[in-house]
């Protein structure tokens, strides 16, 4: 375990938890005596819940409400430690079902969108030309500041000074976030006042999470040989992770092992499809509703689902929105969401049962598009899911070979769940189902479940223990690259007319190559352009684990080809040339990629940092 030096002034570790529909906080001592962890507490976060009226709440809705000119009383929605008169929280998330066009949902995926500008300010998404809109960096920004002076007040009203942005910070992504996405929510979290801020897995942050409820329990519940599956279904995402335990000195270790693909889908697909439903029914019936509307049943449809998941006994909740013109008693319409709409709609449509060898379907793409989010084209879970314990049997990992069927699917021992939409008993139970379904075809035991206290808040928890770990006070797991990344190699073969010259991919980055850490390309030189500009190549691969310096030809679907960095690399003296470098790998603290060029000479190095914000070398 290694130890990490902070600042004199830290007196916390601090976990976030950015999340697409809830933000959340929790912190833990810096200094504790040495035989001592350190409790984690979860920060109870001050907000509007009405006009006027502030509760605290355990959760920060990941929600803006950008008001106009009549929308709440005169002074009703200022804060004493806001700096901004936006609304953010509760109140934003109550209002935007009201009026969805000034609404900003979902910043998080848009974030992590390469199909728009992120930094432009585009939400709301298709929102009238006189509402102001905001980046999706911004309204990630303003999540961020609102935790930040919300901290700040509380602890200048109980006479401390210490203030977040001196506080060591873990914030927490998706672990199939690209380096892109990532960038930007450091990016985001610059923006908001915190420079102290080292990004974690969300599903290792919720590993931990358990590990410290357990506490030395833990080590009693998992033993050599088992493969944990994360499983985490969030607002937003569905993130696949296996955790390997292995031995090493006669200690349990603990090894990140393989980490799936980014899958938009998750809570947001399962309320639209709900509100779908409910629109159809109400078309049945005469009534026709307007995009903006859709919206609003949309968000009213998060609302009746979540009462209904967690109250067994109701059978049918309410939904209503607001109508158009006078011929509508009270200016609403009303229909209702039953617990059998929820049965029907999750169950057989996001949680199907299912084959391991099923593979999620591909439809058939239009040849012009709406611009929006990319999500999913197929929501089955369920599938998305044999699919990434089937590409993990087939992966070219030599360093750990997990347990797998001769037909090529790999089969996890236990299961953790995260994600707000795992909170719900039947989804949960569906998921283990479909495992034991497969495991028994397999010959295998059934799956066993390991138990989280809090599904909402354990990102943030865990981000907190993480923290201490890296001070040596806790169990880490080894993690490092959550995919093997290559830059692309122009070949020397003599050009053909009009045809490119064929692109060879070297590997620059192993999957689990530790942040902080420098690698050489052993015994390779490469041609860099200088003088004029060039593009470089990215790409990466979730199922791949080649070595460092391993340069491929063929790989069809294995890797994905990222955005490329288009720059100008100078040399006093030199235009349009070839140079011939050694390359070098750089995994930063933050977990982003610096690739270095070395002339022979030892005294020219030049930087491509793999920053997609702003396309610099």
């Amino acid at each position: 375990m290694s130890n990490i030096s902070t600042k004199k002034s830290t007196q916390y570790i601090i976990g976030i938890d950015l999340g697409t529909t809830n933000c959340a906080l929790a912190s833990t001592p810096s200094a504790v005596p040495e035989d001592e962890k350190g409790e984690v507490s979860l920060f109870s976060i001050p907000q509007l819940i009405n006009p006027g009226e502030i509760a605290e709440q355990k959760l920060l809705p990941s929600f803006l409400y950008i008001p106009g000119e009549y929308d709440f009383p005169k002074g009703s929605t200022q804060l004493p430690w806001q700096s901004e008169s936006q609304v953010v929280g509760e109140l934003a998330r109550k209002r935007g079902a009201e009026n969805p066009s000034r609404f900003v949902a979902s910043a998080k995926s848009w974030l992590c969108h390469p199909g728009v500008n992120r930094t432009q300010a585009i939400l709301p998404w298709q929102a009238p030309t006189e509402v102001p809109k905001v980046s999706p960096l911004e309204a990630s920004r303003l999540y961020l500041e609102y935790l930040r002076e919300t901290w700040d007040y509380k602890q200048s009203q109980s006479g401390s000074e210490a203030r977040l942005k001196d506080q060591e910070i873990f914030l927490t992504v998706p672990a199939s976030f690209d380096m892109a996405a990532r960038d930007l929510t450091i990016k985001a979290a610059e923006l908001a006042g915190l420079h102290n801020v080292t990004l974690l897995e969300e599903p290792q942050a919720a590993f931990y999470s358990w590990i410290e409820s357990q506490g030395e329990r833990w080590r009693k519940q998992v033993k050599v040989g088992d493969l944990i599956l994360v499983c985490d279904v969030g607002g937003g995402t569905t993130d696949f992770s296996l955790i390997a335990v292995s031995e090493e000195q006669g200690e349990l270790m603990l090894n990140r092992v393989a980490v799936g693909e980014h899958i938009l889908l998750g809570g947001d697909n399962m309320d639209l499809a709900l509100a779908r439903l409910l629109q159809f029914r109400l078309q049945e019936k005469g009534t026709r509703i307007d995009n903006w509307q859709l919206q609003s049943l949309w968000y009213r449809c998060r609302i009746a689902k979540e009462r209904l998941l967690s109250d067994p006994s109701l059978e049918h909740e309410p939904v209503t929105i607001l109508g158009k013109g006078t011929g509508l008693v009270g200016g609403t319409i009303t229909t209702e969401l039953t617990r059998n709409d929820i049965e029907q709609i999750l169950l057989e449509g996001f949680f199907p049962a299912c084959q391991y060898t099923d593979v999620p379907l591909k439809q058939r793409r239009v040849g012009l598009q709406e611009i929006g989010l990319p999500y999913a084209a197929d929501p089955s879970v369920t599938k998305h899911l044999a699919k990434f314990l089937t590409q993990q049997a087939r992966s070219d990992s030599q360093e750990y070979q997990l347990r797998h069927t001769n037909d090529g699917f790999t089969c996890p021992t236990t299961i953790l769940f995260n994600g707000g939409v795992m909170k719900a008993d039947i989804l949960r139970h569906r998921v283990i189902g479909a495992l034991n379904t497969w495991l028994a075809s397999a010959g295998f035991e059934p799956i066993k479940e390991l138990f989280s206290e809090d599904l909402d808040t354990a990102v943030a928890c865990g981000a907190a223990y993480y923290g201490q770990a890296r001070h040596g006070r806790g169990v880490r797991i080894r993690g490092g690259a959550s995919r093997t990344y290559y830059v692309g190699i122009e070949s020397s073969m003599p050009a053909i007319p009009g045809m490119p010259a064929p692109l060879k991919a070297l590997c620059v980055v192993p999957f689990g190559m530790e942040e902080g850490t420098m690698a050489k390309i052993p015994e390779q030189e490469f041609g860099l352009v200088v003088g004029e500009p060039a593009e470089f190549r990215f790409l990466s691969s979730t199922t791949r684990k080649d070595g460092l310096g391993t340069l491929i030809e063929d790989w069809g679907d294995d890797l994905q080809e990222l955005s490329p960095l288009e720059v100008t690399l100078a040399l006093p003296g030199q235009e349009d040339n070839v140079l011939p470098v050694e390359l070098e790998s750089h995994m930063t603290e933050i977990g982003t990629l610096e690739l270095w060029c070395v002339a022979r000479d030892n005294e020219h190095r030049w930087k491509l940092e793999f920053n997609m914000r702003e396309r610099e070398e």
